[in-house]
């Protein structure tokens, strides 16, 4: 959709500097496009500089975010670590960039097919004159951009859902900096989703579009690496092999649990040194993950939170997606794309300024994620009333009854929708039935 709209506003005025917004985004402050323009006019920068990029932030997000919605991470934290490289990638939204930019790299100038959509060329008449409006319909059509570089060379890149990644990943490799501007008053303000299912969709999403990247010719460990160096290739692998977290996540989730369930041990008993280096892990990763939350003007409920959200989608959405993509590779028919929704309902957003969780419907992804909390719960207390009776030795299997007893906690919606809720947003009686068998059919045959 950029796409034509870059052709469409070159034909009309041609400006050369150009903002991309989601449509459920409004500026909240004037002083946006100045400071967009000290960095623009910089004599230094300009000639590399291919756009300035503001973080996403948006309203009606509750107090603690139950479902993370902020991403502080993703759009907050990892940027500015970036933004000491060679810049921020592309988010999709909140960001001016240089119309130069699309048209190769600093050095290697690709021309349009017509002078009109040169990001040099100037626009001298009316942009309701007969002649402008006509090229505004020619380069807006569906089939304008056969045998052209648009979508390739020349413009937003094609070959992704994650067409903002794509593109800016691209525009780096191809030499061009940017600039992640995060001022104490935000630039831009948006909606976000309020619903487990639809977050969930959403990242479902994203993890299918960085599949399409990381398994491509464009990987950024290899192809990413040569063009930008590795700490830059690094940074973009991170995301492009995100749904890659399913694996640990899934393991910790139900391995320890199976194992505490049989009376097995896997870890080192508390009396050993090597308990330490597991300690040692756990504490430095959510330690760190902590301190870059608090430092950058989070909380420690909002962090609770997106470490739970963040363990949510290694059991869900990232197994879906990473699913539909190798299904989409072979061939085998999955659902098109969807957008995720953020309309609202009363009583939807009622309970959701409750700060409680949005189940709701019937998901597949739900299912998971209920099964690990089953798991969990079983272990828990199956591991505890083993230490009381004198069949466990608490010291032994301390790490296994503390990883069932950290999962129990991050279920807490879960034990919370199925068990104390009678509104429309509980969870369906059907997944929990679909989990409880499952779990019960592996913690019994293994």
């Amino acid at each position: 959709m950029y796409v034509h709209k870059l052709r469409i506003s070159a034909a009309m005025t041609n400006a050369p500097v150009v903002l991309t917004l989601d449509c459920d985004m409004y500026s909240n402050d004037p002083q946006t496009p100045l400071r967009v323009l000290c960095y623009l006019s910089d004599k230094k920068l300009r000639p590399k500089l291919g756009y300035v990029h503001f973080p996403q932030r948006f309203r009606g997000i509750n107090k603690p975010d139950i479902y993370a919605c902020e991403a502080k991470n993703i759009f907050q934290i990892t940027p500015v670590g970036m933004d000491g490289l060679a810049g921020p990638g592309y988010y999709g939204t909140g960001c001016f960039f240089s119309r130069r930019v699309f048209f190769g790299g600093p050095s290697a100038f690709v021309a349009p097919e017509i002078p009109q959509l040169h990001p040099e060329s100037v626009v001298e008449k009316s942009i309701h004159s007969p002649e402008v409006l006509k090229l505004a319909h020619l380069v807006a059509g569906c089939n304008y951009e056969k045998q052209t570089h648009w979508g390739f060379k020349i413009g937003m890149r094609y070959g992704s859902l994650v067409e903002d990644y794509f593109t800016g990943y691209l525009l780096q490799c191809e030499g061009w900096n940017s600039i992640f501007c995060n001022p104490e008053r935000a630039a831009f303000y948006g909606d976000a989703p309020i619903s487990l299912v639809d977050v969930l969709n959403q990242h479902k999403r994203w993890a299918i579009g960085l599949l399409e990247v990381a398994l491509s010719k464009y990987c950024p460990v290899a192809y990413g690496t040569l063009a930008m160096g590795p700490l830059m290739g690094f940074a973009y692998g991170y995301y492009a092999f995100w749904s890659i977290l399913l694996i640990p996540i899934t393991v910790y989730a139900f391995l320890p649990q199976l194992a505490l369930f049989n009376g097995i041990t896997i870890f080192p008993k508390v009396s050993d040194p090597w308990f330490l280096l597991y300690v040692f892990l756990f504490l430095g990763a959510y330690g760190q993950d902590l301190l870059d939350f608090l430092v950058n003007g989070g909380t420690v409920q909002r962090w609770w939170n997106d470490q739970r959200m963040w363990l949510i989608r290694g059991l869900s959405c990232f197994w879906f997606g990473s699913i539909e993509y190798f299904l989409k590779s072979f061939g085998v028919y999955t659902h098109g794309f969807s957008v995720t929704s953020k309309v609202l309902d009363d009583e939807q957003r009622k309970r959701y300024e409750q700060e409680v969780f949005e189940f709701g419907v019937q998901s597949p992804m739900f299912v998971p994620l209920t099964m690990a909390a089953f798991a969990n719960f079983g272990a828990f207390f199956g591991g505890i009333l083993g230490v009381f009776r004198g069949s466990n030795d608490l010291e032994v299997l301390f790490v296994q009854i503390f990883i069932a007893g950290f999962g129990m906690l991050n279920s807490w919606p879960v034990y919370h929708a199925l068990l104390t809720r009678s509104d429309q947003g509980g969870l369906p009686i059907k997944t929990a039935l679909i989990s409880i068998t499952i779990t019960y059919i592996i913690f019994n045959s293994i």
